[in-house]
């Protein structure tokens, strides 16, 4: 069943699933009405002489050049060549797909002025597979994502290059295999397509839905390691949480009574200290923060998601069109940099609970390493190495970007967003995130194998999953292969999929 667009229902899972799971789209009769009426009345105000911003005027600096009638036909096309000016490696397709649905969104507000065929194009792309190649970098986040926006307008022209059926083309040959007629651009189609912060905020909606999958796991793992350490799991009292008043933290603290339950140290047959070190006892109020910060991230991508980031803004029923910034990416660029930095932080108390596995004066007996054989055998004292490595990286790419403003364009536009930067490093902060957390799952396993109690039913579900993927480390043996084993299980997210159907879902 087709997911229907109609300007104000896209959600991130929607999203999700239009761009990574090919789910078709289909533009609502109402919104399709209402790109019908916003461009009669753009073609009355042409015909009126009417001057307005990108139509008939240069943009940026040249905002004051006013263009006569046969430059008015001709600049939408020498606008998508010149902001055409990316660099470098393609977005990945379900980046392209994602930007591309979210920009059909904006236009189903009927507010954009664009010629309902651009639009309808946009739908037949996403529907028949043809998706625009696209330089990830190039956008500096306010105007839009003006560069790679741009070579996906070139496709309107039947120009640049598109995938289509596992092959990049030419964009006029993937549009003609595809049975999708050319539509030209027109007046205001240019920049109709262009002028929205579109890819940076697919990333960044991508990036919540798996960054919250990942938040679920690193419970998981949390809750493994603190089985093997023997820890006190009175912190993990839900009353305690509610007496601070956090959501997050009390879904934290559930999420992990729910993994640990039915075990020996749940039940209290396993002794532990009055009070463990804070990367133990502390782990609901972190993991409870990120899910917070990813709620509010989550809230204001999907705000983006569904507004109108365009200019200039028309207004059918009042007649008059409003030139602005609503294409400035920094309401979706400041949260993200914070979603970035949570992701990072998670990591950090992941890394911390595996050097007190490591760690025989912190690991409440296991034996040094988690080897048998300390001495002859280092054991799992590489991983931690490997897993530092990983978080310094994370720790300065979690620097914002929505800080990192160079003004361009002769000073015209003198504060941008970078906020294309922040969902880049979002990426490659979440890629290092699942490595560090693949290794504390395989620490936490080695160490639950040192252990004669029995644990919850989530745990034993995660070190089930964990084995069938990573054999228990009874002689040293290169141990990069099954690093990156565990950075692609946790990105599968098989473990949480697994967990959730033996205790249920996990918040």
């Amino acid at each position: 069943m087709s997911i229907v667009i109609d300007g104000s229902n896209l959600t991130i899972e929607k999203l999700v699933a239009i761009a990574r799971h090919d789910e078709k789209v289909e533009l609502h009769a109402a919104a399709l009405q209402r790109i019908k009426q916003c461009r009669a009345m753009l073609e009355k105000k042409i015909k009126a002489g009417e001057i307005m911003y990108g139509v008939n005027t240069g943009i940026g600096e040249f905002s004051e050049v006013v263009l006569d009638d046969d430059q008015v036909k001709q600049f939408q096309k020498y606008l998508v060549y010149n902001h055409a000016a990316g660099i470098g490696d393609p977005a990945p397709i379900e980046f392209v797909r994602g930007a591309m649905a979210a920009r059909i969104n904006v236009h189903a507000h009927g507010q954009s002025a664009v010629r309902p065929e651009i639009t309808l194009t946009l739908v037949e792309m996403l529907n028949k597979g043809v998706t625009p190649f696209v330089c990830q970098k190039g956008s500096v986040g306010a105007c839009g994502d003006l560069a790679p926006m741009s070579q996906i307008a070139l496709l309107m022209l039947g120009e640049g290059k598109a995938y289509f059926e596992g092959k990049l083309l030419d964009g006029k040959t993937a549009m003609e295999k595809a049975g999708i007629p050319v539509p030209g651009l027109q007046a205001r189609d240019g920049l109709a397509v262009i002028n929205g912060s579109n890819l940076l905020t697919a990333m960044s909606a991508i990036f919540l839905f798996d960054a919250g999958r990942w938040l679920k796991q690193a419970e998981i793992a949390a809750a493994m390691s603190l089985e093997a350490l023997k820890a006190n799991m009175r912190p993990y009292t839900v009353k305690l949480h509610e007496a601070r008043g956090f959501v997050g933290a009390v879904r934290s603290a559930k999420a992990i009574g729910k993994l640990v339950a039915g075990g020996d140290l749940a039940e209290g047959r396993v002794p532990c200290k009055v009070q463990d070190a804070y990367s133990m006892r502390s782990t609901p109020q972190v993991i409870g923060a990120a899910h917070d910060a990813l709620a509010y991230a989550r809230s204001q991508v999907e705000i983006e998601l569904n507004g109108v980031g365009d200019n200039p803004v028309f207004f059918p029923e009042e007649d008059i069109q409003l030139s602005g910034a609503n294409f400035q990416g920094t309401p979706v660029s400041v949260p993200m940099d914070m979603a970035g930095a949570c992701v990072t932080m998670v990591s950090v108390m992941s890394e911390r609970r595996m050097n007190r596995l490591n760690n025989p004066a912190l690991s409440v007996g296991l034996p040094a390493f988690l080897t048998k054989g300390a001495g002859m055998f280092s054991g799992l004292m590489l991983s931690q190495y490997t897993a530092d490595s990983l978080i310094v990286e994370q720790r300065i790419l979690s620097a914002p970007a929505s800080i990192q403003s160079i003004p361009a364009a002769a000073d015209q536009e003198d504060f941008v967003s970078m906020g294309m930067n922040t969902a880049i490093k979002n990426m490659q902060i979440l890629d290092n995130a699942c490595g560090v957390l693949g290794i504390e799952f395989m620490a936490a396993a080695q160490a639950l194998d040192f252990r004669d109690y029995g644990f919850g039913s989530g745990v034993r579900k995660a070190h089930e999953v964990v084995r069938r993927h990573v054999d228990f480390l009874d002689v040293d043996r290169p141990l990069y292969p099954d690093h990156t084993c565990m950075q692609k299980l946790v990105r599968s997210c098989e473990i949480l999929e697994e967990v959730e159907n033996a205790v249920g879902d996990l918040g």
